[in-house]
């Protein structure tokens, strides 16, 4: 009986695994070609208590980590070393690609955090998991397309045989379209200006990076 469960438990994975194949893809392109539209989907699929959330798409925080995982293999693949470990706590990080791609992913889900703790206090409600869970899986889709610019132009930065140039317009470019969705995001949202909203996407992401910094910077040097 135990081995019939863990039969259909390998079998359910196999399936699971096999569908991110397709999904991610899909999920990707919807995400790119029109991201507004994701969002909301993402915000549908919160109310369905069903095993059959996000069934059309891989879930934002999935979709996220196996982005991380890609951005991982990029790196590989073009013989880019892991970063500097200044301190013990680092090289456990970066001992493994295990732990290297969970750090990344727990990092990068802080610009989703941020966004999503801005938007609840800006709608004058009150800051818990129940209410961030929402804007914050939507977020999620955003934020795994900046990790995505910023994997592939870290690659043209990092490799001395390729232009600078290209890498730094590669990332530019990725946060210039995600802060320019998150804008758009944000005034639907509060109701408020272009101009306003874009102040607030703004200011959400350096807070988001300053928060990074504040964890990195302790555990270099620990």
């Amino acid at each position: 009986m135990d081995f019939m469960k863990l039969l259909k438990s390998f079998e359910d994975f196999i399936f699971e695994a096999a569908t991110w194949l397709l999904f991610y893809p899909l999920t990707l392109w919807r995400i790119a070609s029109h991201p507004q539209a994701t969002m909301d989907y993402s915000d549908r699929e919160q109310s369905d208590e069903s095993e059959h959330r996000y069934d059309s798409a891989l879930s934002p925080p999935l979709f996220l980590m196996v982005t991380i995982v890609i951005a991982n293999f990029i790196a590989s693949a073009a013989h880019i070393p892991p970063p500097d470990a200044t301190s013990s706590v680092l090289k456990t990080i970066t001992a493994s690609q295990q732990s290297l791609i969970l750090f990344r992913s727990l990092l990068f889900s802080l610009v989703p955090l941020i966004a999503a703790a801005s938007l609840v206090r800006r709608q004058g409600k009150q800051l818990s998991r129940q209410m961030l869970r929402a804007p914050f899986y939507a977020q999620c889709y955003l934020a795994a397309v900046c990790a995505a610019f910023t994997a592939v132009g870290d690659v043209f930065l990092r490799r001395s045989d390729l232009n600078n140039a290209i890498g730094w317009a590669i990332i530019g470019g990725g946060v210039v379209w995600f802060l320019a969705v998150q804008s758009v995001w944000f005034s639907r949202k509060l109701g408020v200006s272009r101009g306003k909203a874009a102040l607030i996407a703004v200011w959400a992401t350096v807070r988001a990076f300053a928060y990074i910094l504040i964890v990195l910077i302790p555990l270099a040097m620990i």
